[in-house]
């Protein structure tokens, strides 16, 4: 397929820069639709896609992904990915990439303000000043300073938020289930449960696995220090709400502030089913941590730029559920790129077969990762035809491309 053929579908209002990327190199089919979507009008959409990009609202199952077999590469223009079956992805060898890291500052800094709102009161005071009173009053505020911050999930976010904290003075413990070097004056605690009774603010940047759902339940509210504060930018589903509502109607917490929900609304026209809403203590947003101008520029350009260096070369670096890949494609060849069950003797039989038809390789590798096996090989314009046709044979096979 050429490039001019390659039909790139970017969905849930991906920054323009993204399509502005792939045309520069070449690739003019590319259909952008500002909203997420499903059913229907999703599977509409891909039959006539070969590449996807969607954002966090758009949910591309095991069920949609087996009815479009023909997709060349997903990317997540954010920095997860389980809104995507990957490992069936990976089965029908479609690489799916994603951005982690740029829009961690834009997630910090939403949390650093939510921390300071919370701590002087302003979202109760506001409310109070626009409907026609005069609260002004110290009670119930509080610096930063001098405030002991947890951070739950020391990685990409986190240590950026530990930075900005400890610039406002703010001390900093943190736990993450791998050991992690400490960035500043940050201090790992024992465990959660340490972190928990120490921190006058909690804070949660963890991934959304079968460990961290509903990490933060009654038993370890309870645990936390009277009046603290609890943030979660991280996945809806690491806080049991219902207890957590529980917490803040006792008075055992301070306030929280929810970026993050167990079931979000599909459009922006949709209310949030939460108990939580009209709290005077409690900040909700409406998953916006990366949401800023300069991170979605960011991360149009990263994901696209991913996406791009695949479909040239078949570059796989910074796939989630592909071994990773990167080889300088060699002069008068094309590339084949063989994804293929990772089973003994298929580089063998690769090369077996091109060797009985005279086909010479110019460069190859080849890596593995779980269930599959990537193979990259160069071979003469002259012989790409015999090998493509020979490559297919192979037992094992996913799925081959040739790129020219």
């Amino acid at each position: 397929m050429d490039r001019q053929e390659m039909r790139i579908l970017l969905l849930e209002g991906i920054h323009e820069n993204a399509a502005a990327l792939f045309k520069q190199y070449g690739f003019e089919q590319v259909e952008s639709v500002t909203q997420a979507l499903e059913g229907e009008d999703l599977q509409a959409a891909l039959a006539r896609a070969d590449v996807v990009g969607i954002r966090s609202r758009t949910q591309l199952s095991q069920a949609v992904l087996a009815q479009v077999k023909h997709l060349q590469a997903i990317g997540c223009f954010c920095i997860g990915t389980n809104q995507v079956a990957v490992d069936k992805a990976q089965a029908l060898g479609i690489p799916v990439f994603n951005a982690p890291y740029s829009n961690t500052r834009s997630v910090a800094e939403l949390v650093l303000a939510e921390i300071i709102c919370l701590l002087r009161g302003l979202t109760d005071k506001n409310h109070k000043v626009h409907t026609g009173t005069w609260p002004k009053t110290a009670l119930g505020a509080y610096e930063a300073r001098g405030k002991v911050l947890g951070i739950v999930g020391y990685g990409n976010i986190g240590t950026q938020l530990s930075v900005l904290a400890e610039g406002l003075g703010m001390r900093v413990i943190y736990h993450d289930v791998l050991p992690k070097l400490p960035l500043g004056n940050a201090e790992p605690a024992r465990d959660l449960d340490d972190l928990l009774s120490r921190a006058d603010v909690v804070s949660l940047h963890v991934p959304q696995l079968s460990s961290t759902y509903n990490m933060i339940a009654q038993a370890q509210l309870q645990k936390m220090k009277q009046g603290a504060l609890l943030i979660n930018a991280a996945r809806g589903h690491c806080v049991d709400i219902e207890a957590l509502d529980k917490a803040l109607r006792e008075k055992h917490l301070g306030g929280c502030a929810l970026d993050v929900f167990p079931d979000e609304p599909k459009r922006n026209d949709e209310a949030l089913e939460c108990s939580l809403r009209g709290l005077d203590n409690v900040i909700l947003t409406p998953h916006i941590g990366g949401s800023t101008v300069e991170a979605q520029a960011n991360i149009g350009i990263e994901v696209a730029d991913k996406l791009v260096r695949f479909l040239q070369n078949g570059t796989t670096t910074g796939a989630v559920n592909f071994p990773e890949i990167t080889m300088t494609k060699q002069q008068d060849t094309h590339r084949i790129l063989h994804v293929h069950h990772n089973q003994p003797g298929v580089l063998s039989a690769v090369n077996t077969l091109f060797a009985q038809h005279a086909i010479n390789i110019t460069a190859q590798s080849l890596i593995t990762q779980e269930n599959i096996g990537y193979l990259i090989t160069d071979v003469a314009v002259s012989d790409s035809d015999v090998a493509l046709a020979q490559i297919e044979r192979v037992e094992g096979t996913i799925r081959v491309r040739r790129l020219y």
